[in-house]
C-alpha cells in the first residue's frame, strides 16, 4: 500500500518542483552552442586521455567562486541564511549550500513580519537526509545564539529586547533571543502592578539580572532600567523638599491607615487623619488608585526618607468657615459619626463636630452607655451647650430638647405617694428604680422587705422587674428620691409582737445547729435563735436537729427582728414553782405545829439535799 503523503510533504514537493522548473527555464535562456563549432574546437586528445587540461588562472578563479558562494556545511553548525521563498506554512532558506533548506513558520512566530530577503540564523541539523534534503532549524540556532547573547548581556549589563508571551505564577514569561526568561511581578515596574494582562504580547526592554546555568534559568527586570533614572529624579526632588511645599503626586497605594503618594520617584504618606477635615472610615472614601492630586509637605525626617504629606491642609479649616450665627442655646442638626462609652460626636457641618456627653442624652441621673440612645449614621437634633471657636470645641445636648421632668416633681411624686417603677440597676446597698425617663429613685436594702434578711438586692429582685414603691423622702435640690418597697405592704411584725410576746410558749422543731446554739422556724417570717444553754432538756441532754419541743420566748425585738427562745426555761420554771410551793407548805406546817427554828431548817435542808441530789444524778448521766 502506497504511503500517504502529508500536506506539508506535498507542499514541500511542490516547492521543489517549482524551483526545478525555474532552474530549467534559466538554462533554456542560456545560448545553445553550435554543434559544428563544438566539434571543431573539441580536443580529442585530452578526451582520450580522460582529462581536459584547465589553465591555472581558470582553476584559481573557479576555486575563488566556490569559496565565496558555497559554505562548507557541517552538522550542528549555526550559519546565516536568506529567506528566498515563503509559503503559508514554511520558509525556503538559502545558505549557499548545494540545496536550500525548509523551516516551518512556527519557528518564526515571534517575528510575524518575516519576508523574502530577510537574513536569519539557522542550525544545520542534517546536511543531507535520506531524500537528499538539507535539514535546518531556526529555533535551535536561536537557542544556541541566545545563550551566548544572554550571557554577554548579563556580563556587560546591556539592555535587551524581549517579547512578553504570557502570565505565570508570580510574574510573566518573556522571550529573550528565543529563550523563555522569567520576569517577576515585582520587577515589572517601580509601582505595584494590578493588571498583568496589559503587558502580554508587548515588546519591552529588559536587563538580565540573574542566570542559572545549571537549570538554564534566566531572570530579567524592567524595573531595573527605570530605577536608575528614578534615583536621579529622587535625589533632585529630595534636595528641593521644604515644609509647606505643594507638589503633584499620584496615588500609589491605599491602606487602612493612609495613602502612599508617588511624587516622581519619592514616596510620601498621607495619614488618614490628614485626608479630610471630616471623619472617614477608610481612605478609599476620599481617593482612588492612580489618581493625580496636589499634596502639601507637612514634615520629613533628617534624611528625608520618610515624608509626611497632607491633603486636607490645602483647604480652609471648616471651623474658620463656621457661620457666626451659631451660638449657645441654638438648635442644630447633625449626623452621628463616632460613638464612645462617654458620648457621641455629631458632625454639625462638614469638618465641624460637637460632643454629646452621655449625661446630656437623658434627664436620668442613672447614666447608661451612649449606644443606648444613638447609633452611627443617625440624624439628631441637639442644643448647643458650649461653643469655643478658638479651641474648636462644641458640646451639645439632646435632653434639653424635652422639658426637665424634675420641674414639677413635688406635684407628681409627693412624699407618701405610691407608684410603680422598673428596676434599672442595683448596688450592694440598694436598688435603683426608674419611675419615668429622668426620674430615678433609690430603695435601700433595708426597705425591700419587712421580714427577709437580704444580703444583696439580687436575692430579692432582678434588673427589669417592676416594683411597687412608696416615696419616703424627696430632695428637689439634690434631685434625689428615696423610695421604699416594704412600705407598700403591712408590717407583719406588728401582729407578731403580740403573738410572740415575752413568756409565750410555742411548739417547733430544731432547724439548724449553728455556732453557739440553734435556729427554729416558727413561721416563714420568724426564725428564732436558741442559745446552747437553752437547748438542755430535763434529763440533761440537749435537743438535736429535727427534734420537736416547746419553746418559751425570752426576747422579742421588733426593730431588729430578733427573737430568742428557750426550751430549758420551761422545766426550770416548773422546778422553781415546785420549790416555792414546798416553801409555802413548810411555812404553813411550821405555823401549825409551831416547830422550833432548828426543825424548820432541817426540813428545808432535806428538801434542798433532795433537789441537789437529783441534779447531781442528771450531771452524772450526762
Amino acid at each position: 500500500m502506497a504511503e500517504e503523503k502529508t500536506p506539508a510533504v506535498e507542499e514541500t514537493a511542490a516547492v521543489v518542483e517549482e524551483t526545478t522548473e525555474t532552474v530549467q527555464e534559466e538554462k533554456a535562456k542560456v545560448p545553445v552552442q553550435d554543434p559544428k563549432e563544438f566539434l571543431e574546437n573539441f580536443n580529442w586528445d585530452k578526451y582520450e586521455q580522460g582529462i581536459e587540461r584547465v589553465e591555472d588562472s581558470k582553476l584559481e578563479e573557479f576555486e575563488k567562486l566556490v569559496t565565496e558562494n558555497f559554505v562548507d556545511t557541517a552538522d550542528e553548525e549555526v550559519v546565516e541564511g536568506k529567506v528566498v521563498y515563503l509559503t503559508d506554512r514554511e520558509a525556503i532558506i538559502d545558505i549557499n549550500a548545494k540545496s536550500e533548506g525548509v523551516i516551518s513558520l512556527n519557528e518564526f512566530r515571534y517575528n510575524p513580519d518575516l519576508k523574502v530577503g530577510d537574513k536569519v540564523e539557522v542550525l544545520i541539523d542534517i546536511r543531507e537526509d535520506k531524500s537528499g534534503q538539507l535539514v535546518l532549524s531556526h529555533r535551535k540556532a536561536r537557542t544556541i545564539k541566545a545563550w551566548e547573547r544572554v550571557n554577554t548581556a548579563h556580563d556587560k549589563e546591556e539592555i535587551v529586547q524581549g517579547f512578553v508571551k504570557c502570565r505565570t505564577k508570580g510574574g510573566m514569561i518573556v522571550d529573550v533571543f528565543g529563550i523563555e526568561a522569567f520576569l517577576p511581578g515585582s520587577q515589572i515596574d517601580v509601582k505595584p502592578i494590578r493588571d498583568y494582562d496589559q503587558y502580554v504580547n508587548k515588546t519591552m526592554e529588559f536587563k538580565v539580572v540573574k542566570i542559572n546555568h545549571e537549570f538554564k534559568n534566566v531572570v530579567v527586570s524592567h524595573k531595573a532600567l527605570i530605577e536608575a533614572d528614578i534615583e536621579e529624579q529622587k535625589k533632585e526632588i529630595i534636595g528641593q523638599l521644604e515644609k509647606g511645599q505643594v507638589l503633584e503626586g499620584v496615588v500609589k497605594n491605599i491602606t487602612s491607615y493612609g495613602v502612599f503618594i508617588d511624587l516622581g520617584g519619592v514616596d510620601g504618606l498621607v495619614h488618614i487623619t490628614d485626608l479630610s477635615w471630616s471623619r472617614i472610615n477608610h481612605p478609599n472614601e476620599v481617593v482612588e488608585l492612580d489618581q493625580k492630586l496636589n499634596v502639601v509637605i507637612l514634615d520629613f525626617d533628617d534624611n528625608k526618607s520618610r515624608i509626611q504629606l497632607g491633603l486636607k491642609q490645602l483647604e480652609k479649616h471648616p471651623w474658620e468657615a463656621l457661620s457666626d450665627e451659631i451660638k449657645i442655646g441654638d438648635k442644630v442638626k447633625g449626623k452621628v459619626v463616632v460613638i464612645a462609652d462617654y458620648g457621641a460626636f455629631i458632625e454639625v457641618v462638614e469638618g465641624v463636630e460637637g460632643l454629646i456627653h452621655v449625661s446630656e442624652m437623658s434627664w436620668s441621673t442613672h447614666l447608661r452607655s451612649a449606644q443606648d440612645f444613638v447609633k452611627v449614621g443617625d440624624e439628631v437634633e441637639a442644643v448647643v451647650l458650649t461653643l469655643d471657636r478658638e479651641d474648636r470645641k462644641m458640646s451639645l445636648g439632646i435632653k434639653q430638647m424635652t422639658p426637665d421632668p424634675w420641674t414639677d416633681i413635688t406635684t407628681k411624686y409627693p412624699v407618701g405617694s405610691r407608684h410603680k417603677g422598673i428596676v434599672r440597676n442595683f448596688t450592694n446597698f440598694g436598688v435603683f428604680v426608674e419611675l419615668e425617663e429622668g426620674i430615678d429613685g433609690l430603695i435601700y436594702i433595708s426597705d425591700l422587705s419587712w421580714t427577709k434578711k437580704i444580703k444583696h438586692p439580687s436575692e430579692f429582685v432582678t434588673v427589669g422587674d417592676t416594683l411597687e414603691v412608696e416615696v419616703l423622702e424627696l430632695d428637689v435640690e439634690g434631685r434625689k428620691l428615696s423610695l421604699g418597697h416594704k412600705q407598700t405592704t403591712e408590717n407583719p411584725w406588728d401582729k407578731y409582737e403580740t403573738e410572740f410576746a415575752l413568756g409565750t410558749v410555742h411548739k417547733a422543731s430544731i432547724g439548724e445547729i449553728v455556732d453557739k446554739g440553734a435556729t427554729i422556724d416558727f413561721n416563714e417570717d420568724i426564725v428564732a435563735f436558741v442559745p446552747s444553754r437553752h437547748l438542755e432538756k430535763e434529763d440533761g441532754k440537749k435537743l438535736a436537729k429535727g427534734e420537736e419541743a416547746e419553746f418559751k420566748i425570752i426576747e422579742f425585738n421588733k426593730e431588729f427582728k430578733r427573737v430568742v427562745a428557750s426550751h430549758t426555761a420551761i422545766f426550770r420554771e416548773e422546778e422553781q414553782r415546785n420549790v416555792k410551793q414546798a416553801v409555802k407548805k413548810a411555812a404553813a406546817a411550821a405555823d401549825e405545829a409551831k416547830p422550833t427554828l432548828g426543825d424548820a431548817n432541817e426540813a428545808l435542808q432535806a428538801l434542798k439535799d433532795k433537789m441537789e441530789g437529783k441534779t447531781t444524778k442528771a450531771k452524772a448521766k450526762k
